[in-house]
């Protein structure tokens, strides 16, 4: 038995767990700012905010990127039924980041109050969900991890 593979990958080294830090970090500073905004009503969170969820999305779809590669690259990471929910958490996280910029760039400060600040939480509890059905694939299934002496799971 042996792991799957990374298809997507520079020297050896996976590309996607490379790049997902970057969005996760955004959305989640997001949603500090959003909060920061609430506690504060200073706008300049707010923006701060809708400049995180642009910088998080554009960040994402690269990361993305990677992960289709991988995804539809190995047959033995479409077979892990984790990964399948763990692309379809990160899709929609970053289809709600997209609903979540519009409101925010529609509304300005306002749209932090009840939309922007519900979804910027739902987006990290979504990325919760979707960083433990990662570690699952890498901790459990092997997935992108390199044997060491013929050594297999």
């Amino acid at each position: 038995m042996s792991f799957p593979q990374s298809t997507a990958r520079i020297a050896g080294h996976p590309i996607h767990p490379m790049l997902v830090p970057f969005p996760i970090a955004c959305f989640v500073f997001a949603l500090v700012c959003d909060l920061a905004y609430i506690g504060s009503t200073w706008a300049m969170w707010a923006y701060a905010a809708t400049w995180f969820i642009g910088i998080g999305i554009a960040t994402a779809l690269l990361a993305a990127v990677a992960g289709f590669i991988d995804f539809f690259g190995s047959r033995g990471i479409r077979a892990l039924r984790s990964s399948w929910w763990h692309m379809g958490a990160n899709l929609t996280a970053v289809v709600l980041s997209v609903v979540n910029l519009l409101f925010h760039m529609r509304d300005g400060a306002a749209a932090v109050l009840d939309e922007g600040v519900i979804l910027s939480a739902l987006v990290v509890v979504i990325l919760l969900v979707s960083g433990w059905l990662g570690g699952e694939m890498v901790y459990r299934h092997g997935v992108a991890v390199q044997p060491k002496d013929g050594i297999q799971p």
